[in-house]
């Protein structure tokens, strides 16, 4: 028994050295209840709205006014012209656009009773745009009731939903993009990490270094074969894509290489900085699954709406490169548009390349202890 025990009390003293190891056993179950009981919500809040409205009048305003009130919708623009609707989908400014139809009031008030709403929604994304009009038209079969209850005569809002880019609802619209982003991260950070770190626990990058090749030349030689592999892998995805699940690609395929070329030396620069913090592939294994992994999954805006989390989670997304690439790519191959809608998340992943690049050639030893 006595041997038990001191076994027992020599691997909790063993633990409760390893800093690393307590933080994965106390505090990653903390972080995943606080991420899928708190974070994540499957439902959607704070949808931007943008509204479309030919003829002003009070009834049109009141039902305005109601959607500004829901905590689904935030009200982010009142367009002036309808050519302006693909402008708000393709900047990121809307996810949902009411278009009310001309002297909406006077058809349904003083007319036959009758007048006519478009939910115009961006498509990309099915299932979100599914719950958007679902929301929406709740809002607009309760202001209908409140206005026949007011009013006591018959009334009818009549509704017509059209998703754009996705007309036929297509849920590869959305999971291609996504999919190349988790693949790249996938293989170029994970794999460059375990590499280089494989060089380390073997004693090989001793050798490595003691040759006349500069460190940054080892650096380049082990990155090299992972983005040739990942540029490949882009191909092929974009080949099933097109040809196997008839996902178009309605932008410029020059800059979706290069976005993907610049997101790939991201994920690069994220494999090298892992492996100057690690001394085992096991640990870079970890430190690339639960460090990267998950927030890519969480936050990228992938699976969960990134507007639905509370404010004081809504700023990681922005830190997350996933995040900003997905967005490109749907840009580009779903919505078909030109570098000026994705300029912002091309900037992001631009900067993003440079800052990791930059702190992981520095951090990066080129003697070992």
């Amino acid at each position: 028994m006595n041997q038990f025990l001191s076994l027992a009390a020599k691997e909790f003293r063993q633990i409760f050295r390893d800093r690393r190891t307590l933080l994965i056993l106390l505090g990653m179950p903390l972080m995943l209840v606080l991420l899928l009981g708190y974070a994540i919500k499957t439902e959607l809040n704070n949808a931007q709205v943008a509204v479309f409205i030919p003829t002003k009048d009070a009834e049109t305003q009141r039902i305005v006014e109601r959607f500004r009130a829901s905590k689904y919708f935030t009200m982010t623009e009142e367009l002036s012209e309808a050519e302006q609707i693909n402008t708000v989908f393709r900047e990121g400014n809307a996810s949902l656009v009411l278009v009310f139809s001309e002297h909406f009031a006077q058809n349904l008030l003083h007319g036959n009773g009758k007048a006519s709403i478009q939910l115009i929604a961006d498509g990309t994304d099915p299932n979100q745009a599914s719950m958007l009009t679902a929301y929406a038209q709740g809002i607009l079969a309760s202001c209908q009731a409140e206005l026949m209850e007011q009013l006591r005569i018959p009334l009818q809002i009549q509704v017509e939903t059209r998703m754009l880019y996705n007309p036929q609802m297509e849920s590869s619209y959305n999971f291609v993009p996504g999919v190349m982003g988790i693949v790249l991260m996938l293989i170029c950070a994970m794999m460059t990490s375990v590499s280089i770190v494989r060089e380390k626990e073997t004693g090989t990058m001793e050798v490595l270094l003691a040759s006349p090749m500069h460190p940054l030349q080892i650096i380049l030689s082990k990155a090299t074969p992972y983005f040739a592999l990942s540029m490949a892998n882009i191909i092929t995805i974009l080949l099933l894509a097109v040809f196997i699940m008839d996902v178009p690609i309605r932008g410029s395929l020059f800059w979706l290489a290069i976005v993907s070329a610049l997101f790939v030396l991201v994920a690069l620069a994220l494999g090298l900085m892992i492996s100057t913090l690690v001394e085992t592939q096991m640990a870079a294994l970890l430190f690339s699954g639960i460090g990267l992994m998950m927030p890519t999954l969480i936050f990228s805006g992938l699976i969960f709406p990134i507007e639905s989390m509370p404010a004081v989670l809504r700023w990681i997304p922005d830190f997350i490169p996933a995040r900003w690439y997905i967005s490109a790519v749907r840009k580009i191959m779903i919505e078909g548009a030109g570098v000026e809608c994705f300029a912002k998340e091309l900037g992001f992943i631009t900067l993003m390349a440079a800052v990791l690049i930059t702190a992981s050639l520095k951090n990066f030893k080129v003697r070992l202890s």
